[in-house]
């Protein structure tokens, strides 16, 4: 049966996140990060659920607490999608270090933004996976669209994101602004998989479609029908890995065979 291990590992500005490594029971195929939604943390739904279901299919995936959720340190609202970035390259550097090289990068929300981003950053990187990703990062704006304003004006405003009253700093919104992931998606060079709910209300299917007909192949597209944004359901989250393990299986490299292929 897979274990989990606690671990921590230094982020961007100082910061120290704290991550949790789903680590499969047995021989493992591969490596990978998980990078979470906006505000939701590494033991959400998608995050934990979709984590724990590949290390038993043998892929062992860190997760983490962006700056000032969970157990990390740091401010939330310190950050911007460019740190959230440079996380992702962090953790995979953490990964490195243990002996463990990561293969295979899954975002979830701008968590998927995310990984598309950071990618072409880690050459050791097989595969990439979104799962309800926005194609532009600006998307998350619409979620603060009303406190535009107070934003600009003041430079900041508290705001409610899911029953929590998080602040929104200017910083944030002009770099999720600034950001387009075109030139990444086009340049990717590893294999992509989107994976998406045609009914999902926050991030809409054609952020999907812009992602697919902008990546080039090998790419595919999945589907995830009757799942919500936030992957609340456990059948849709156990759904999601059983095919992620599969769809993967032919790309991904394990550490030891990137080490042997290199000695």
């Amino acid at each position: 049966m897979p274990v989990f291990e606690s671990v921590s590992f230094p982020g961007v500005n100082n910061t120290t996140l704290a991550g949790t490594i789903d680590v499969p029971d047995g021989d493992v195929r591969a490596w990978a990060v998980f990078c979470h939604g906006f505000t939701l943390g590494k033991n959400s739904a998608a995050a934990s659920r979709i984590s724990k279901a590949l290390a038993g299919h043998g892929i062992g995936v860190l997760r983490y607490d962006a700056a000032g959720l969970g157990g990390s340190s740091g401010a939330w609202e310190d950050g911007t999608f460019s740190t959230k970035v440079a996380d992702v390259r962090s953790a995979a550097e953490f990964m490195r270090g243990q002996g463990h090289e990561v293969s295979l990068l899954i975002g979830h929300s701008l968590g998927g933004a995310a990984v598309l981003a950071a990618a072409g950053s880690l050459p050791d990187i097989d595969a990439v996976v979104t799962i309800a990703a926005p194609f532009r990062p600006s998307h998350v704006v619409h979620l603060f669209e009303d406190e535009r304003d107070t934003i600009l004006q003041e430079g900041s405003a508290k705001v409610d994101l899911g029953g929590r009253k998080m602040e929104i700093r200017e910083e944030l919104m002009s770099d999720l602004e600034s950001h387009d992931l075109t030139g990444c998606i086009r340049e990717l060079h590893r294999p992509l998989l989107v994976m998406h709910s045609p009914t999902d209300n926050t991030v809409g299917i054609d952020n999907a479609s812009e992602i697919f007909s902008t990546a080039r192949h090998p790419r595919n597209f999945i589907s995830l029908e009757g799942s919500d944004h936030l992957m609340v359901d456990r059948a849709q989250t156990s759904r999601a890995a059983d095919i992620i393990a599969a769809w993967s299986a032919v790309y991904l490299s394990s550490g030891a065979d990137k080490a042997a292929a290199g000695s």
